[in-house]
Order: C-alpha cells, then structure tokens, then sequence
C-alpha cells in the first residue's frame, strides 16, 4: 500500500483480516505479519494503531464477546416467544458457527494473551464465559416468565448447554453439525425443565 493512503476502518480491517487467517490457519498462523498481508497493509498500520501484537490480539477477543454481548441482548428479548429448544438452538448455532470456536483456540495457545485478558474476564476462558452467561440470563428470563421450571438450576445449565455446543462445533476443519443435530443436544440436556 502507497504511503500517505488513509485505510479506512483499520482495527476493523485488521479484525476481519485476523479473523479469515484464524479460520482458515488456525491460531498458530496467526502473526502480526499474516494479520497485515491478508488486510493488504503494511505491517506498521498494526503497530500504529495497538502497541504491539498481543494487545492487538486482546481488542480482537474483546471486540468479538462485544458481539456475543449483543447476541444476549437479542436472544434475552426471544424469552417468551418460540420455543425454549429452538432459541437455544439458534444461539448455540450462531455463536459458535461465528469464529468463537477459533477465538477459544486463540485465547488458549496464548498465555501472554489470557493475562491480558484477566482483566477484563477474571475467570473461565474468555468468550465462553460470556457465552455461558448470555445463556444463563436468557434461561434466567425464561424461568420468570414460567416457560421453564422454577427450580431450574440455570448457573448449572447454561455451562452444560456451552460445553455441548462447544464440543459439537470444535473441529473448525469439519464439517459443522446440522441443525438437527444441535437440536437434539440442546432438547437432551433441557429435558425435563420445560
């Protein structure tokens, strides 16, 4: 890229570019000049806009679980309306047919990485964690409205129903469940509390 060109929306472009390197290489690939090459920028665009490639890596995990936040937020409003299964089976699907799978693999193969999200995500694996409570306050909504159990252990079930859409979709490589699949996962673990 000519110097003096202005790129517009770096970080994102930086995001997105990171993010195609990830799904396609994996997180070991993933490095500040892979990241530049598939943006199309010079390596210093990165290093003008994040002191280095660990608080880079940082923003992009943060900036994703911004998207899971606003995910929860949608299927928080869902509480009440379709049924319980297929909510879940929507939110499950959508996340981790996102790039969450790939942002878990980032987050664990990089110890500088976790440390600097501990700040923000104290405990659990970043991402995940923020899934686990975006079920938990939909299923939390549910249970008020009456469409689950009132004695329903959501702090118990909303890691289980991660866990289990986690382990369906962990092989990036592979072909994704069907939806039929992740239905039947998610109607098993909630058996019993509709």
């Amino acid at each position: 890229m000519p110097t003096g060109v202005a790129i517009r929306d770096a970080r994102e472009q930086l995001f997105d570019a990171a993010e195609r390197v990830l799904l396609r290489d994996g997180p070991s690939a993933l490095t500040s000049r892979a990241v530049t090459t598939e943006a199309g920028c010079a390596k210093g665009v990165l290093h003008r806009h994040f002191t280095d490639f660990d608080a880079f890596l940082a923003e992009l995990v943060l900036d994703r679980i911004g998207r899971i936040d606003s995910q929860g937020a949608d299927l928080r409003n869902s509480a009440g309306t379709g049924t319980v299964a297929d909510n879940l089976t929507g939110a499950l699907t959508d996340l981790f047919r996102a790039v969450a799978v790939a942002i878990v693999g980032l987050v664990t193969s990089r110890d500088d990485l976790r440390a600097r999200l501990r700040r923000t995500t104290p405990t659990g694996i970043p991402v995940l964690t923020e899934a686990t409570a975006m079920i938990a306050s939909y299923l939390t909504a549910e249970r008020e409205l009456g469409r689950i159990a009132a004695d329903t252990d959501v702090d118990t079930l909303a890691p289980t129903l991660i866990g289990t859409g986690h382990m369906l979709f962990a092989d990036r490589k592979g072909t994704p469940p069907e939806a039929g699949a992740v239905r039947k996962a998610v109607t098993t673990v909630i058996a019993g509390i509709t």
